[in-house]
């Protein structure tokens, strides 16, 4: 990143009070930049604790809505406006209501990749480091879960609850070849592979362990091992990377999500210069998808 911008980000920033949020699969100079790298429950969390001004969210569609949501006073602003989420497109509010008359006893647990109309209609929302929590503490023995498909099966097979699964999914996990992670495994076969739940059931039986992003972070931290295989988005290897700088990684395939590459140093600055409106939520579904989202934080 030219200096030049840096320092211009870092002026602006202090200058309007605004905090810098990236999550983990952002390109590493965008993890540099930030005040703050995370999973989604921990940028939620820390939206809803910072109460800035300004928020500047380097991530997807999604992520700026839950940071606006849990922190309504801030002008939240996505970096990269175009960046969105195939899997939050995979469902609907509408697709919610239909399985909520299909199954009327069964309360909704709804990944927080999703759109706001779709957390709206929610018990509560779940990141994938909680959602085996969040569907154990809700009260009805059914829950409908979505709108990740693979992410749900993981859960259902970790919880003594029906769960009536969405089948939507990542496009980027699940279009990951097992073929890759095999070869990755071959090359290193001393190596701990920890896969993402959002990956096909394939990967899940090769990995050591099945684990969100801060899972990761926690399992090589207090691992003895010195090499990793991981599973997930790549940009995951450069926050492995920095975080431990002492062990090795290598990515189980070609496991990229284009959206969240969108993010550039200059359209944080553009973002920073702006001052615009930033992410509006009708207010009809703000209150409704806060408390779902709220709940999530609480949890986990």
């Amino acid at each position: 990143m030219p200096n030049r911008i840096k320092q211009e980000i870092d002026r602006l920033k202090n200058e309007r009070g605004a905090i810098i949020l990236a999550h983990s699969y952002q390109p590493g100079n965008i993890q540099d930049t930030a005040d703050f790298v995370g999973d989604s429950l921990e940028l939620s969390r820390i939206a809803a604790a910072e109460s800035a001004e300004m928020v500047v969210f380097c991530g997807v569609k999604f992520m700026a809505e839950t940071a606006k949501l849990l922190s309504p006073d801030s002008t939240v602003v996505l970096a990269a406006p175009d960046a969105d989420c195939s899997l939050a497109a995979s469902m609907s509010g509408d697709d919610l209501r239909q399985m909520k008359k299909q199954y009327p006893g069964a309360e909704a647990v709804i990944y927080v990749n999703s759109t706001v109309d779709l957390k709206s209609e929610a018990w509560s929302c779940c990141t994938s480091a909680n959602s085996i929590e969040i569907v154990e503490a809700a009260p009805s023995d059914e829950v409908i879960f979505g709108p990740d498909r693979n992410l749900g099966t993981w859960v259902a097979e970790n919880t003594n609850k029906k769960l009536h699964i969405w089948p939507g999914g990542c496009h980027a996990h699940s279009g990951a070849d097992i073929r890759n992670l095999r070869e990755k495994k071959a090359e290193w076969p001393d190596a701990r592979v920890l896969v993402h739940p959002e990956s096909p059931s394939t990967f899940l039986w090769e990995a050591d362990e099945v684990l969100g992003t801060g899972g990761m972070i926690k399992y090589v931290k207090n691992s003895s091992a010195d090499r990793f295989i991981i599973g997930t988005e790549e940009g995951m290897i450069y926050r492995l990377e920095t975080l431990f700088p002492g062990k090795e990684f290598k990515a189980a395939g070609k496991i990229i999500c284009s959206d969240m590459g969108y993010t550039t140093p200059e359209m944080v600055l553009k973002a920073l210069e702006s001052r615009g409106d930033g992410i509006e939520i009708p207010a009809e579904l703000a209150d409704r998808a806060s408390a779902a989202v709220r709940r999530m934080t609480q949890t986990g």
